[in-house]
């Protein structure tokens, strides 16, 4: 299915950094729970299906990309306020997308 430019302007797509992440025992899949510094636009909460790959310690200070502009969702007990982007393997084994060098978090992906 195609769609527009205009539709594709819509969806807001941000760099942010991961500061916090938390085991989501209450996820129906293994996830963690991620709070995101977008720079201006704040900090973010998420759930993310990433368990398979990264480890907890490992993600803080990481840069992601996450689409800001999707209403909340609730997830088991939790309140998901963006979504974090990656490639979804057959197995479910999620890559994150990230910048390949550093940029300012809220910076706009286009």
């Amino acid at each position: 299915m195609e769609i527009s430019w205009g539709d594709f302007e819509k969806v807001d797509m941000r760099v942010g950094t991961v500061l916090t992440v938390s085991d989501f025992p209450e996820a129906r899949n293994p996830a963690y729970q991620l709070q995101i510094d977008f720079g201006d636009l704040g900090i973010k909460k998420t759930s993310a299906q990433i368990t398979k790959r990264y480890v907890k310690n490992d993600l803080v200070g990481k840069q992601v990309i996450a689409v800001v502009n999707f209403p909340k969702k609730q997830i088991a007990n939790f309140m998901s306020e963006c979504l974090v982007l990656g490639v979804v393997g057959g197995d479910k084994d999620v890559v994150l997308l990230q910048p390949s060098a550093h940029a300012n978090n809220g910076d706009r992906v286009g």
